[in-house]
């Protein structure tokens, strides 16, 4: 065997072994490029414009941005109104505003809730589903104490709610869900209906884990007491009527995009609108005008005729011709002038 075939074989590549380490640390460092699968089975590589974005195939239901959108709009106006009349029942201000709307699964909503807590589990007839009303205790035993004739300052204590005070922010609570009900009247007549109470969210099965949970997050200041209310809908059972309202706007819209001719009402017939035609004929100076005399020519322009100025009530509106109609002078209507022409004084001339 000849010394040739000992040689290795980077040497027929003309590379030694440090610039083949190099090689490899180069390879190694650079971050691969992702792929993207074609259907038809061919790949590329990924582009600086292409966006990902992740999706949970796991979820049967999604809210568009619009139908999100939306549905902030209409919580919106449910907050600002339950505000004011939660202000009149307590005698004392209660602040609101919204913190988070939102879709997750039921089951994060779920692990999300605090502990202790109190829920109240209603149903909205003739919706399915039970959803769900969060109420922070410090907030639940403030209320609480304003309601039997206290001042309303927060209480300190973290504990589960006896029963008659669970009683008392039962008043409440029906206040909340008829108010957020109301806000669908456009759509359907609804009517809350208290199922029970719970201290801890970790066993409620009141929904598939994986089902979609509309949850409504609210911050609640009362007194010196700033906490959390939330309300969590299953999206099945606000679906019918957010369906509704998406097909009501869309014949809103539709009625509104077409063109409706106006109507003339009777009761203008014998309304009198004084008419007079004008030309701009010639500028004559004072003197000029000082020195006319009986037999002399003032020289107009040749079109002067159809430029004439035809004004409503002292408002130029038209452009006409003059011309005789039998044994009266009259104008016929050529175009109409524009009202927003720049430069235009009141009296329809164009300022230099």
């Amino acid at each position: 065997m000849s010394e040739d075939a000992n040689k290795p074989a980077d040497n027929a590549l003309g590379l030694d072994q440090s610039e083949i380490d190099r090689l490899l640390t180069q390879q190694l460092s650079s971050s691969p490029k992702q792929q993207l699968f074609q259907a038809v089975a061919s790949r590329r590589f990924l582009q600086e414009n292409v966006k990902i974005e992740p999706y949970d195939f796991r979820n049967p239901a999604f809210l568009t941005e619009l139908e999100l959108r939306r549905l902030r709009l209409l919580h919106e106006d449910f907050i600002r109104y339950l505000g004011a009349r939660l202000s009149l029942f307590l005698r004392m201000e209660l602040g609101l505003k919204m913190a988070k709307l939102t879709t997750l699964s039921y089951a994060k909503f779920t692990d999300g809730l605090p502990s202790p807590t109190h829920l109240c589990l209603f149903k909205v007839e003739p919706l399915l589903g039970v959803g769900i009303l969060d109420v922070n205790p410090r907030l639940a035993l403030t209320i609480a104490d304003r309601m039997l004739g206290g001042r309303g300052h927060s209480v300190k204590l973290e504990r589960y709610l006896t029963e008659i005070e669970i009683a008392l922010l039962e008043d409440i609570i029906n206040i909340i869900l008829d108010e957020w009900c109301a806000q669908w009247k456009n759509e359907q007549e609804l009517r809350p209906i208290i199922l029970g109470h719970e201290n801890n969210g970790r066993f409620l099965q009141t929904s598939p884990k994986d089902s979609v949970i509309l949850a409504l997050t609210l911050e609640c200041s009362f007194g010196d007491c700033s906490e959390q209310i939330q309300i969590g809908i299953p999206y099945y059972t606000i679906e019918p009527i957010v369906r509704k309202m998406q097909s009501r706007r869309q014949k809103d819209n539709a009625s509104a995009s077409t063109e409706k001719r106006p109507q003339w009402i009777e009761a203008y017939n014998h309304i009198a609108v004084p008419v007079r035609a004008e030309w701009d004929a010639c500028d004559v100076n004072l003197r000029e005008i000082v020195n006319l005399r009986v037999g002399d020519i003032i020289e107009l322009p040749s079109n002067l005729f159809e430029e004439t100025r035809v004004l409503l009530n002292g408002t130029p509106k038209f452009i006409g011709k003059v011309g005789l109609e039998g044994d009266h002078a009259a104008v016929q209507i050529t175009r109409k002038i524009s009202t927003t022409t720049p430069n235009a004084s009141p009296d329809g001339r164009k300022n230099p």
